[in-house]
């Protein structure tokens, strides 16, 4: 009988154990709430919650900080706590032009150089590789192309570069070679800039900063996300479409004008581009409040986008799932674009309409970010809060 009551009480040990591991793991890293909201969880939750020795309800707009979760009175899982005030933002939809200039030169990769023997070299093998960044060659600053084809041109048996990988910066030498026509080389397929069409989400008026994209710029050779030294953008106009099909993404196809600066990037991240608009008697003046991610929920939506011209038009879509502990960021939701408009028109999801803003019932919840390449109706969204959050620290 000892035994069997001693088996029992083991036995509900480990399955109070598991049950807790188990809430543990699928509880998320890091929490948003709005102002004076509690966050809401399983049973595990109903335990004593406290932040920082304080209360959750004492925590105020814009603070930042780690809420422990206990069950049964021992500590079993930290969370980081957004808060944010009931907010409002200028929900936007319109394509601009943007261009990106890196910080320093990008190194797409290395290839070989023929000397005029005709023996082939490869002078930066296990020096350079695909996504470094050349900061300086010979103690000069780079900024474009040019630049280092200038020092190449006029250096030594030697060059000292600066380089940039992983986020560290190191110094390293190499060895331009002569080729066939005599000319130094070293090498080295590289790009000071990218361009191309996306889609403003939204202006904070607070903040006087603009939000696009919902992911980040990366570079299509070295699929690695741009490190920017500046960038701009500059008013577009939408003249053609190139509809969307199964296994064929489609794409907006405009004119952009140059000699009009519309906006600054300043940062490239994984939730977006950031920065600031010039023409600020372009920003529209109707302001609508946000829902964070515990309020979004399956169902009808709208997003607003420019596909023809520069208007900007809403189009019906759908939820059809939400996925709060994702770990990419830009991949929140999905969504189906079910406007009969839209699908005739586009197809879908085009190239362009990232940064489209999602709107559920009055609330700005969230913007697009990729199409489903077998499925163009269907496409990924990413949360307002983790851009929101991202612009905090732009």
């Amino acid at each position: 009988m000892k035994r069997k009551i001693k088996f029992s009480f083991v036995t509900l040990l480990c399955a109070v154990s598991i049950y807790i591991t188990t809430c543990v793991l699928t509880l998320p890293d890091s929490v948003s709430l709005m102002e004076g909201e509690r966050p809401e969880f399983s049973e595990l939750a109903q335990s004593v919650l406290n932040v920082q020795a304080k209360p959750v309800d004492g925590l105020i707009s814009d603070e930042e900080a780690v809420m422990t979760l206990k069950a049964f009175g021992m500590p079993v899982k930290n969370l980081n706590v957004n808060i944010f005030q009931d907010m409002e933002v200028i929900p936007w939809g319109r394509t601009v032009g943007v261009r990106i200039d890196t910080d320093g030169i990008l190194v797409l990769g290395t290839g070989l150089v023929t000397d005029g023997r005709g023996v082939s070299h490869n002078p930066v093998e296990g020096i350079l590789k695909s996504g470094d960044l050349i900061i300086s060659a010979d103690g000069k600053p780079l900024h474009n192309n040019e630049d280092l084809r200038a020092a190449i041109k006029v250096s030594g048996d030697a060059m000292n570069l600066v380089i940039q990988r992983d986020g560290k910066r190191s110094e390293t030498v190499v060895r331009p070679m002569a080729g066939v026509n005599g000319q130094k080389n070293l090498g080295v397929w590289i790009r000071d800039s990218t361009e191309g069409i996306g889609t403003i989400t939204y202006y904070n008026p607070e903040t006087k900063k603009f939000a696009a994209l919902g992911h980040g710029i990366m570079d299509v050779d070295t699929k690695k996300l741009m490190a920017i030294k500046s960038g701009r953008l500059w008013p577009s106009n939408i003249y053609d479409i190139k509809k969307g099909r199964k296994g064929a993404p489609g794409e907006l196809i405009g004119e952009m004008d140059r000699q009009q600066i519309f906006g600054r990037v300043n940062a490239n991240s994984t939730m977006g581009i950031f920065g600031t608009i010039e023409e600020v008697g372009a920003i529209p003046k109707e302001t609508m409040k946000i829902a964070l991610q515990n309020r979004v929920h399956e169902g009808p939506a709208k997003i607003r986008s420019n596909i023809t011209g520069s208007e900007i038009h809403e189009y019906d879509v759908y939820i059809e799932s939400v996925n709060r502990y994702s770990q990419d960021s830009s991949r929140g939701m999905v969504i189906r674009i079910t406007d009969p408009r839209l699908l005739s028109k586009t197809g879908g999801i085009v190239q362009g309409m990232s940064g489209s803003p999602i709107i559920q019932g009055d609330r700005l919840i969230g913007a697009v970010t990729h199409v489903f390449v077998q499925d163009p109706a269907k496409g990924y969204g990413i949360f307002i809060e983790n851009m929101l959050k991202q612009e905090r620290s732009s």
